[in-house]
């Protein structure tokens, strides 16, 4: 599954909430720096479902495809260099230690 964001009733549960409005025209924009941390890039592909009276809002990557190297099977990604987003995971991971107290 990929990242995703919640937003409606379970959204009050989460330190990095923020508030944002919906336009006439059904838009939502999400915050800078939610969608940093998510790696949404512009032009991403976003799958929008509704769960109990909760909004999910997640990214669709592409899958990884395998290919054999020797005698294993490798999990290469099929979305161009470019295209994926650059994430530095230990510093995630430690971003999300310092978070709680």
């Amino acid at each position: 599954m990929s990242p995703g964001f919640l937003f409606g009733a379970t959204s009050s549960w989460y330190s990095n909430g923020m508030k944002t409005t919906i336009d006439k025209a059904g838009r939502v924009v999400i915050p800078a720096s939610i969608r940093e941390r998510a790696g949404l890039l512009a032009g991403a592909e976003l799958e929008v479902s509704l769960e109990d009276s909760v909004v999910r809002i997640e990214r669709i990557a592409s899958g990884p495809r395998l290919v054999k190297v020797g005698r294993r099977l490798v999990a290469r990604p099929t979305a161009p260099s470019d295209s994926r987003p650059n994430i530095d995971v230990a510093a995630l991971i430690e971003e999300e230690r310092n978070r709680w107290p």
